[in-house]
């Protein structure tokens, strides 16, 4: 079987963004379970506000980041959506980062892990990003991963400040994988349009 591949969305271009150790968090989780975890960071993509979708341009003439991001989303078999909490929604980074692409979601399933550095850990962007991400056609897994006080969980690195975080992250992740596995050979089975 091949390795599957999962982008990891983040959606912060803030100057002293805390949020990035979670997002290296959930690769380095999705890593040791054989995954192929790619970081899309909008701070390296530096995309513009959305003018045209990548449908939008004809073929071949898109702009090489969007190229490259719809190829990464074409091979991919789950997205990991990672997200702070603004205003009790989503980083416009983020929804900007996501609104670019449509079908190259479809029928995959994203996992939501937000965050923030109060007590709440995002769940109300993560709410807010369930119903954004089954509009653009992924299947969110019923888990969420909330963090709380993001500043403080990981270090630099993505490596968990408490040791039990691996115990009580295992069923997010071990869910996410379920989904993927379980949706890779129906969708290349065929889907119903």
């Amino acid at each position: 079987m091949e390795q599957p591949i999962v982008p990891v969305i983040y959606g912060s271009v803030r100057r002293e963004r805390q949020g990035i150790r979670a997002a290296r968090y959930a690769m380095h989780q999705l890593e040791r379970r054989g995954v192929r975890a790619v970081l899309v960071d909008p701070l390296e993509q530096q995309l513009p506000l959305l003018d045209r979708m990548y449908k939008e341009y004809p073929a071949g003439t898109a702009p090489a980041p969007l190229e490259e991001l719809a190829s990464l989303y074409r091979s991919a078999d789950g997205f990991i959506v990672v997200s702070g909490e603004y205003n009790h929604g989503a980083p416009p980074a983020l929804v900007n980062l996501l609104d670019y692409f449509l079908e190259e979601y479809f029928w995959r399933p994203a996992a939501i892990v937000s965050y923030s550095s109060g007590r709440f850990g995002g769940v109300r962007a993560a709410y807010a990003l369930r119903s954004m991400l089954a509009e653009m056609g992924m299947v969110t897994i019923p888990s969420q991963l909330p963090i709380p006080a993001v500043q403080k969980a990981f270090d630099e690195n993505g490596v968990p400040v408490d040791p039990k975080t691996d115990e009580w992250t295992a069923r997010f992740f071990d869910e996410f994988i379920w989904y993927m596995n379980a949706l890779r050979p129906a969708r290349r089975a065929g889907v119903p349009y």
